[in-house]
Parts: C-alpha cells; sequence; structure tokens
C-alpha cells in the first residue's frame, strides 16, 4: 500500500482503462507511477512507454 499525497493522485495512479491494457495506449490516464523509484510521472502519448518526472502534486 503506498502513502500518496493526496486522494487525487491515488485515484489517478489506480485508472484502469476496459479498453487499453497499457495504460501508456489509454489517452484518459495521465499519471504513472514507478513503485520500484517511488517516482510520478506524466504520460508522454507518442506511442511510446516515456513519462516526464514530476516532483510535486499538481492538485495538493
Amino acid at each position: 500500500m503506498n502513502n500518496h499525497c493526496c486522494e487525487t493522485m491515488k485515484d489517478q495512479v489506480n485508472i484502469k482503462c476496459k479498453i487499453h491494457a497499457n495504460p501508456f495506449d489509454c489517452p484518459d490516464i495521465l499519471i504513472t507511477y514507478d513503485k520500484k523509484f517511488d517516482e510520478y510521472g506524466l504520460i508522454i502519448h507518442d506511442g511510446g512507454s516515456s513519462s516526464i518526472e514530476i516532483t510535486y502534486c499538481p492538485w495538493f
């Protein structure tokens, strides 16, 4: 169980798309969370699996 900074961030990183198995393919998923590095990122929707790390909460 991760302690995210707020409920909105928790909701964002836990979105599961019913259409896309890969979150990087879903245009509705904007935030990714890497448990290994404890890092959040904004997904770059360009067909790959890249994200830009963020070090702040956009909703807090």
